[in-house]
């Protein structure tokens, strides 16, 4: 027998003198609730109520149990309701995990102005370009660049991170700006070894056909800060996301150029580890993140 379910029927018992109305409240029958309490007076060998036939009441025993299971049920009330409460809500501790970059220049202001507007929240971000495996490291959500591989977590689209190529105003002015992919070949390069680690720049060319370009350069690197900077200092041209270059586009320290060629563009998706019963917090964030990621999504970003 649940001995839980037991308790809660004896307390709803004696708080409405009537094992009528206890059946009642858990769908039943009151021979099923006369069973039950006699099954739990013969477990505790001891009785709890007196009865006759005008009603019953409460032994010295039956007393103080009745007082016990009383805080035991609201006890496990009060934990039923923490857990619900925790699936619907924004509250805790939210574990996200994101990429160096992304992370520090798109998430994190993102995710400080969601804090704001959830206070009962604690957020435990991690920047890492490795792959992270949720589970293992006990996070909530992280977010993904490229499309995902078939598994059985849980993902939600985002929306999508385009590139562009770039270069110095100084260096175009010595160089001059590219005009087709083949153009490229020609230039020097600043390669970003993560993605672009085959330097080979692939890209829609304005007739429709893809395109590619074998590009080389003096420097290479794992790190988009690290390629900007090169680039801004007239290393060479360097293929890169927008967000990275938006604030230098902005400001004139380097200039788009193939204008009219379009790069492949990254899906950005939030994945998180099921897809069932997604924790108030996780959907909660996610919903935030899709509400930012629309067109130009980088020119739009809270500041850190």
């Amino acid at each position: 027998m649940d001995r839980l379910l037991a308790m809660q029927v004896f307390v709803r018992v004696v708080e409405t003198g009537s094992f009528s109305k206890a059946a009642q409240e858990f769908g039943t029958t009151q021979p099923t609730v006369t069973k039950m309490l006699a099954a739990t007076e013969a477990r505790l060998k001891v009785r709890l109520l007196n009865r006759n036939t005008r009603g019953f009441s409460l032994t010295e025993s039956g007393a103080l149990y009745f007082e016990k299971c009383k805080n035991i049920v609201r006890e496990a009330d009060e934990a039923e309701n923490v857990a619900q409460l925790s699936q619907t809500q924004a509250q805790g501790t939210l574990r996200v995990s994101t990429s160096v970059a992304f992370g520090r220049r798109v998430i994190l202001p993102l995710a400080l102005d969601f804090m704001a507007k959830h206070p009962q929240l604690q957020l435990d971000l991690s920047f890492e370009d490795r792959y992270v495996d949720l589970v293992a490291q006990g996070m909530d959500v992280a977010i993904r660049m490229g499309k995902l591989a078939d598994s059985s977590l849980g993902a939600r689209f985002l929306g999508s991170n385009p590139w562009v190529i770039v270069g110095s105003p100084k260096y175009v002015r010595k160089h001059g700006a590219p005009k087709t992919a083949a153009d490229l070949t020609q230039h020097a390069a600043v390669v970003y070894s993560s993605v672009q680690g085959d330097d080979v720049w692939r890209m829609l060319a304005p007739t429709g056909h893809t395109v590619s370009a074998a590009v080389n350069g003096r420097l290479r690197s794992n790190n988009l800060s690290a390629v900007l900077a090169a680039a801004r200092n007239g290393m060479g041209l360097a293929a890169m996301p927008r967000y990275v270059a938006a604030d230098s586009l902005a400001s004139g320290h380097v200039l788009e150029v193939l204008q009219d060629h379009v790069l492949p563009e990254q899906e950005i998706h939030a994945v998180f580890p099921s897809p069932k019963l997604v924790p108030g917090k996780v959907s909660t964030f996610i919903t935030y993140l899709q509400g930012h990621f629309g067109p130009r999504w980088w020119e739009n970003l809270p500041k850190a």
